[in-house]
């Protein structure tokens, strides 16, 4: 970075390191590659009880802010104190309390509470601010940004975009100095909110291809005729509402019983329970493996061994849904053909029929007669998972949105006297 070698970028998290957030991971690293000196900030501490190799690469020390205000009251009063004491602190209170009669919650509090502290511990050597997704770390980091009269910008991803209100939204694009999104369709919607439409980008983030290599996979054979050699279908995604994994059991538990297959799911969630309780009830808990949270190597070693990719998509009612899930990408990197649903940004990369199979979201019927499809061609699942590499791999490395990033910082980024 040419002319900001020697100042510090200051990343606000929502939690780190996350497993299910690898994409972002894996653009601190690029950034880093690039030059650039991070400090990142996480508004929580970590909950999982893995990480990937991903997060031993990146170097960059962490600042973990008051999670909870109780938990270090002397930390949050020290930071309002020396916080008083900056240029932007009248004008920032002046903008909380009026967000406060919009959202009076606890956690607009915290959002406040966590931007004094970030503000009065901020580095000498930082002189901007970037936040991984525009709801929670975007407000803290556009209340630190007005504190200490710095320039700040965000990277906005799904549900982030869609449970946030419209007006939240548009103040914050009017203030950041850029905005990128990953999707296009979540491109548009911030693009007809915010008063400066040629500031939001869009920049999908892809993947690391080094490490999802080229896989020549050998042609599939498996029917689903023989009980001894049943398809793999392979999911992987933490389990909660927006993945559809109800649908999916439904889907599974409605194929003729002719059909043998076995599934397997990666990864933890709140709904697990629940979701093994189902599969009891539907009669298919014999044919399914759940493996809960693995390491990266591990998933990719599931990807090349299975057979199918399934993932259920949809919106959730308080609007909550994803953009351009990574599983999928990812999948599709090793040639594994995959069953999904036309929710948010699948459609932008997966067309149906000719490198996918798509269904309405929340329709049994037709996912189940999509899997039942798959399950017993294999002409088609190569066919299909071929032509889903070939868009990946053309089309998804992610060190083209690193260089669109780097180019944001660059255009923008003034050196400090």
């Amino acid at each position: 970075m040419n002319n900001h070698s020697s100042s510090r970028l200051v990343v606000v998290l929502k939690g780190y390191p996350r497993l299910s957030e690898t994409f972002i991971a894996q653009e601190l690293l690029g950034l880093e590659q690039a030059g650039i000196a991070l400090q990142l900030v996480s508004l929580r501490h970590p909950t999982d009880p893995e990480r990937h190799a991903v997060h031993d690469e990146i170097t960059a020390p962490v600042n973990y802010l008051p999670e909870y205000l109780h938990d270090e009251p002397g930390r949050v009063l020290r930071s309002l104190w020396r916080a008083m004491r900056l240029p932007g602190f009248r004008t920032t209170l002046r903008d909380f309390l009026g967000d406060l009669l919009h959202d009076r919650s606890r956690n607009r509090v915290r959002r406040f509470a966590q931007a004094l502290v970030l503000a009065a511990e901020w580095p000498a050597d930082a002189h901007w601010v970037h936040a991984h997704f525009i709801h929670t770390p975007a407000s803290v980091a556009a209340y630190a940004a007005r504190l200490l009269e710095l320039p700040w910008s965000v990277s906005a991803h799904a549900k982030d975009i869609w449970t946030s209100s419209d007006r939240e939204l548009s103040r914050k694009l009017a203030s950041a100095r850029w905005a990128v999104t990953c999707t296009a369709v979540g491109h548009r919607h911030l693009q007809s909110l915010s008063p400066r439409p040629a500031s939001v980008h869009l920049s999908y983030h892809g993947i690391d291809l080094d490490r999802f290599p080229a896989t020549v996979r050998q042609p599939a054979s498996r029917d689903g005729s023989s009980p001894d050699d049943p398809v793999i279908i392979l999911s992987v995604g933490r389990a909660v509402g927006k993945k559809g994994y109800d649908t999916l059991l439904r889907a599974l538990a409605e194929l003729p019983q002719t059909l043998h297959w076995r599934f397997v799911h990666i990864g933890d969630g709140t709904e697990r329970a629940s979701l093994q309780a189902l599969a009891r009830e539907l009669g298919i808990e014999s044919r399914i493996r759940w493996l809960g949270a693995i390491a990266q190597k591990e998933v990719l070693l599931n990807y090349q061994s299975s057979d199918l990719f399934a993932l259920a998509c949809r919106v959730t009612d308080d609007g909550d849904r994803d953009g351009l899930p990574n599983v999928l990408v990812e999948a599709a990197s090793q040639g594994l053909p995959c069953v999904t649903t036309r929710v948010s940004a699948i459609p932008e990369l997966f067309a149906d029929d000719e490198n996918a199979l798509l269904v309405e979201s929340e329709d049994v019927q037709a996912l189940s007669a999509a899997l039942n499809r798959a399950l017993s061609s294999p002409q088609l699942r190569d066919r299909l998972g071929s032509a889903a590499q070939q868009k990946v791999r053309s089309t998804l490395d992610y060190h083209v949105s690193i260089r669109q990033l780097v180019g944001l910082f660059e255009e923008q980024w003034q050196p400090q006297a």
